[in-house]
């Protein structure tokens, strides 16, 4: 039985083995694993796990109402776990924190009084509880983000471990030999997506029914977390903003427009939904960037932004596409095409690379590059092509105004490395991070 593998462990360990260790926030969306991941991290990592969940559980509130006393705190949580927590070879986890923005708050004491003591908290609202008033701990947390698996971690969890590790090699020559293999497991991602659910289900006889029945299910809980948590003014605007998404990315010009949520539609109305979805980590925004300059952040339009959700496989069953469309190509998957690849880019690029995406254009400029990457010191146009046709007047463009030293196509082309311009594989997206950008 091949288990779930999540690199992010990785980081987890890390965190561990930290001199200035500080509590840990594992920051992600509904369903992206982090319960999973916090017990499978204190099941292979310590020698016992006081596993505390706050969702109605009023009892383990209660313990943090009178006084942040963590002696006493210790104490309550070790009658709660059944056995006595030790500084030394126990994990402490929080799950569901944003019911108790006072155990969300005991963090800064863990921090200052007790930083021998191993502490993670998660939960899958606790960016919208922060945007609401909850009081964060700023300076005494670590936070590592949670993203649903990447195509790497999705080879790994097929079956395919090597494949993934060969990416990893960055042995382009050796993985141009399977290059077969990978496109047939890139389009399963493009349908299946990351969230661990749905890739477990499929995985155990590739049935795409059942994954797509699970992802319905996904967007259902979603759409009743709308319901639960969001004001009862917000709630039809964030339905409208989040049920746009798919008709936005499908435009060539992918820039958000109100006015598609809404005849006469303006910002002001919708912008209060955007965030509360952006605050729930279900999307993420790409703003424009008007200078290909360093810092991209000193030149990004706070006002202009494209928006992607935070699955490509959730993306596709928000859009009702078949898995035919996808693995057979139809003319309906045509027309989608681009934005479910450019969607699929935008997820590997925040989970598998630390670099933040941007996209450059302006209001009266004929061409954008689809993202810009810092990398170092320079600004690094990144266009992404879903198929073999990779003729691009807009690079083209772009380079001529800017020559970047380095411009990346990402496309289903080979790698080939050609001066300016380097050609990375679509499935090879994370291998961006080993770009080097030299002096032409």
């Amino acid at each position: 039985m091949v288990t779930l593998e999540r690199f992010v462990l990785n980081e987890l360990v890390k965190w561990k083995e930290k001199k200035n260790r500080k509590p840990l926030v594992l920051m992600g969306a509904r369903q992206v694993g982090k319960t999973w991941l916090m017990k499978e991290f204190g099941k292979t990592h310590y020698k016992r796990t006081a596993y505390i969940s706050f969702y109605n559980n009023d009892r383990m509130k209660r313990i943090f109402d009178s006084d942040y006393d963590v002696k006493r705190i210790i104490s309550a949580i070790s009658i709660e776990a059944g056995f006595a927590v030790n500084k030394d070879d126990t994990l402490i986890i929080f799950d569901e924190i944003q019911n108790a923005p006072k155990a969300f708050e005991s963090l800064k004491y863990f921090c200052e009084d007790a930083p021998e003591y191993h502490i993670i908290a998660a939960g899958s609202l606790l960016g919208v509880a922060l945007h609401e008033g909850v009081s964060y701990p700023v300076g005494k947390v670590d936070i590592i983000r949670l993203y649903p698996l990447s195509f790497r971690e999705y080879l790994c969890a097929v079956g395919e471990k090597a494949l993934s590790d060969l990416l990893e090699s960055n042995d382009y020559t050796m993985a141009e030999t399977f290059h077969d293999k990978y496109i047939y497991h890139l389009k399963n991602y493009y349908y299946v997506g990351g969230m661990p659910e749905v890739v477990e289900v499929f995985r155990e006889n590739c049935d795409y029914v059942a994954a797509r029945e699970v992802q319905n299910s996904i967007l259902a809980q979603y759409r009743g977390d709308f319901g639960k948590h969001a004001g009862a003014v917000q709630i039809p605007r964030i339905n409208m903003v989040w049920e746009s998404i798919p008709v936005q990315l499908a435009k060539e010009n992918k820039k958000f427009f109100f006015s598609k949520i809404k005849k006469g539609a303006r910002s002001s109305d919708f912008e209060t939904a955007i965030q509360w979805l952006a605050d729930a980590g279900l999307i993420c925004k790409v703003y424009r960037v008007n200078e290909p300059h360093v810092p991209l952040s000193a030149y990004k339009e706070f006002s202009v932004y494209k928006i992607f959700v935070l699955d490509v496989g959730l993306l596709g069953a928000m859009s009702e596409l078949d898995a035919r469309s996808i693995l057979e190509e139809n003319d309906i998957f045509v027309e989608f095409k681009g934005a479910l690849t450019e969607q699929y880019v935008h997820q590997q690029i925040i989970s598998e690379t630390s670099f933040t995406p941007y996209y450059y254009g302006t209001e009266k400029a004929t061409f954008e590059q689809d993202f810009l990457l810092q990398i170092g010191m320079d600004a690094v146009p990144v266009e992404v092509k879903a198929d073999k046709n990779v003729h691009s007047k807009s690079l083209k463009a772009y380079y001529d105004k800017f020559e970047p030293k380095k411009a990346i196509r990402l496309s289903l082309l080979g790698f080939k490395d050609q001066d300016w311009l380097v050609n990375i594989p679509l499935y090879a997206v994370s291998t961006i991070k080993d770009i080097s950008i030299r002096e032409r």
